[in-house]
């Protein structure tokens, strides 16, 4: 929250949107019209890595972290978002173990410090998370703020966020915040480490969302490897080396991977530059290769996209606008992916590295009553994941789910039923609440991992009677056989 101030009077006061991405985060605020703007960092960029070099003299954040890590990786830490929620991240750094909001919370704070250089002291935030996220991985986020000392305001999912941005500043909107019409618009959000697709309604000055589908575990870092892959085996044929047994090189790679797949969004071949030990290789790879090596990933995207709309009870020719967001958007084989799905130009207006922020900000000033023109805008979301209470099954004396509330229900919302005590005069009852996961309690993950290594036989039908839904078992195995684990 900052305070804007001529002589004594108050004029507002301005909480800010903050994207907190896998492999970058951006932040936004309203200016004293009410349009979102990105606070740009320190260094004078819109975005800033989500990377953080533990350096002896403290914790470094952003542009120099990824300098630095090319010369002590052992340092580095990458990509927390993919494990938040979890006990702790999977990379020892120098000798401890710490939890991912720990982590982003670094991250956070580097973002809370650049925003005050213009703003002056910042105290509450809108965050952003993929739509997908669990309420473990929210919750954590939420903790990341306020090890940050940053007041968490809301959670907002990006997909929804964008879709604000998208009807505040561009298209269908009016001067006023309402809708011209009723639009049905599907946002695919391909960031740099998940992958959400929402389908949302919005109508007037209401934006709800009405099913949402993701992959927490697909982004733009699952492109990247694939490069760093073919590129590394490229070196091994013509120098004898592994560059990925090498951490420093491994760092460089990641970044001339990167660096890659921007070049081939906009030209049909790359040149890459690499040596080690005095050895030096120049490789080369196509567009068309490159779309070749992942083709699968984009596959996942379409088959999510083709559950949401078939969850929904939508067809491709229900969706008025097709909205993308996310840096990994930009790559030409997405577009074309979608625009033969859907038969719709995919609608490329907003800033994809930046929609999210600015949705975020809108969404503050919402909660705050700023500007004026945000009163009476209301966002409804939904969850993303079934909530039950886990009982024990009288026939099987086995652990069974009773799902409460099911997924895609429009929140906040109340349910009730009945439960019976398992004994007689029972004086104390444990009430377990699960969110996703299998009939058994089962957490849907653990499952997938099992999955994807017994794919060709789950696909002949061996596991029929598993416990996991119809649909998301077949699903899962349609990602299986495309994915090829």
């Amino acid at each position: 929250m900052s305070v804007l101030q001529l002589g004594d009077q108050k004029m507002f006061e301005r909480n800010i949107g903050i994207d907190l991405g896998t492999t970058y985060s951006a932040m936004a605020f309203l200016d004293v019209n009410g349009k979102p703007e990105t606070l740009r960092s320190e260094e004078g960029e819109l975005t800033t890595p989500s990377v953080v070099f533990f350096d002896s003299a403290g914790p470094i954040v952003g542009r120099e972290a990824v300098k630095a890590a090319e010369f002590d990786a052992a340092r580095v830490a990458r990509y927390a978002k993919r494990c938040i929620g979890e006990e702790l991240f999977p990379k020892t750094i120098l000798g401890n173990r710490l939890p991912p909001e720990v982590i982003e919370s670094l991250v956070l704070k580097k973002l809370k410090s650049d925003g005050e250089l213009k703003l002056g002291v910042i105290s509450k935030a809108v965050i952003t998370v993929p739509a997908y996220f669990n309420e473990t991985r929210r919750k954590a986020t939420q903790d990341a703020g306020r090890l940050a000392e940053i007041e968490v305001l809301d959670i907002i999912n990006e997909p929804t966020a964008a879709a604000i941005a998208y009807g505040v500043q561009t298209g269908f909107v009016d001067g006023n915040g309402n809708s011209l019409e009723r639009e049905t618009v599907l946002v695919y959000d391909l960031g740099g480490g998940t992958f959400d697709a929402t389908l949302m309604e919005i109508n007037g000055r209401n934006f709800d969302a009405i099913a949402t589908a993701g992959d927490v575990y697909l982004g733009g870092i699952d492109w990247d490897k694939r490069l760093v892959d073919f590129l590394a085996e490229q070196f091994e044929k013509e120098q004898g080396i592994d560059l990925r047994e090498n951490p420093s090189a491994m760092e460089r790679l990641i970044q001339e991977a990167e660096n890659a797949k921007k070049t081939l969004t906009v030209r049909n071949e790359a040149r890459i530059r690499m040596g080690v030990d005095g050895k030096n290789a120049q490789m080369t790879i196509s567009r068309s290769q490159f779309e070749q090596l992942t083709v699968d990933l984009l596959e996942r995207t379409r088959m999510t996209c083709e559950h949401l709309l078939m969850d929904a009870g939508k067809r491709w020719k229900d969706i008025t606008r097709l909205i993308l967001v996310g840096g990994s958007t930009r790559m030409p084989m997405v577009h074309r992916m979608l625009e033969k799905e859907s038969s719709l130009k995919a609608d490329r207006s907003l800033a994809p590295d930046e929609a999210v922020a600015h949705g975020a900000a809108i969404y503050a000033g919402i909660l705050s009553g700023f500007p004026e023109n945000t009163s009476g805008v209301s966002v409804a979301n939904i969850n993303s994941h079934d909530l039950g209470v886990l009982g024990i099954d009288p026939k099987t004396k086995l652990p069974k789910r009773r799902v409460m509330i099911p997924r895609n229900t429009k929140i906040p919302a109340t349910r009730s039923k009945t439960f019976s005590t398992s004994k007689d005069q029972q004086k104390d009852v444990l009430v377990t609440v699960v969110e996703g996961g299998t009939d058994s309690g089962a957490r849907l993950e653990n499952w997938k991992v099992r999955c994807h290594k017994f794919a060709s036989r789950i696909a002949k039908g061996l596991y029929r009677q598993s416990n996991v839904p119809i649909r998301e078992r077949w699903a899962i195995v349609g990602q299986c056989r495309v994915a090829r684990c």
